[in-house]
């Protein structure tokens, strides 16, 4: 992999993940530590990210308006997003992951819907608090900072008793023989107990996800019903996963 193309992934999973781990990337990526660790001092120098011991975080600023999140390629997340909308309808009961797709989701529900939705991420919950038809329940638990989502067992808790028509999961990474994969494992966790409390199963996320690989596996592809992209459902890119029997929006 040429260095702009590691830089970019690294980017791409910060935007993600809020933080990257020199370990998880170097075994991710297949380099050693102290490539990576030179990755992250270069893009620290560009002042794209802020190197810390063991990894890096996102340099961002400060809201001053809680409700004001900062949503990076957000015009290319509604195009992709905007696909699913056809996939919501009035008394659904909906399950959503965190991530800023699933965010730029959240905010082009139409108005007049009428659901239930679950949700264990914060921004996720805060921008849904400002629909007018949505019953909300946020499930609390112990909070991931750096992605605003709760974790744990409490979490894993409400949702397997959750009977939902539908849940709509990020990706971090997806392949052909893994499925869906996450860096963290306490994530990767939380939405197997998603993916079982769900009648269908939705992933949305940008092209660059494809054929790419976390350490911790989600679900295998049999068990994703739709995946949505920015890509055409046609695009060759996307044959394998044809194949594999998932439907493509």
């Amino acid at each position: 992999m040429l260095k702009a193309e590691r830089h970019k992934f690294i980017m791409t999973k910060l935007v993600e993940e809020q933080k990257v781990v020199t370990t998880d990337l170097a075994l991710v990526l297949d380099l050693s530590e102290d490539t990576i660790r030179r990755d992250l001092n270069e893009l620290d120098n560009k002042k794209l990210l802020e190197k810390v011991y063991g990894g890096a975080v996102l340099v961002t600023e400060k809201a001053t308006d809680i409700f004001n999140i900062n949503i990076s390629d957000e015009d290319e997340k509604k195009k992709i997003v905007t696909k699913a909308l056809s996939l919501l309808h009035d008394d659904q009961v909906i399950i959503m992951s965190g991530g800023s797709t699933n965010l730029v989701f959240a905010k082009l529900i139409p108005a007049d819907l009428k659901a239930t939705i679950y949700t264990y991420s914060l921004p996720i919950a805060m921008q849904l608090s400002q629909h007018p038809n949505i019953d909300l329940i946020f499930i609390g638990g112990k909070m991931q900072k750096n992605a605003m989502v709760t974790i744990g067992m409490d979490v894993i808790q409400v949702v397997s008793k959750i009977k939902a028509d539908i849940c709509f999961i990020g990706a971090s990474s997806i392949n052909i023989k893994q499925g869906l994969t996450e860096i963290g494992y306490e994530i990767s966790i939380v939405k197997k107990a998603m993916i079982e409390a769900s009648d269908r199963v939705v992933s949305m996320f940008s092209s660059d996800k494809l054929d790419t690989k976390m350490p911790h596996v989600v679900c295998d592809l049999k068990q994703l019903d739709t995946i949505v992209t920015n890509l055409n459902p046609e695009d060759p890119s996307l044959e394998e996963y044809r194949k594999s029997g998932v439907f493509i929006l």
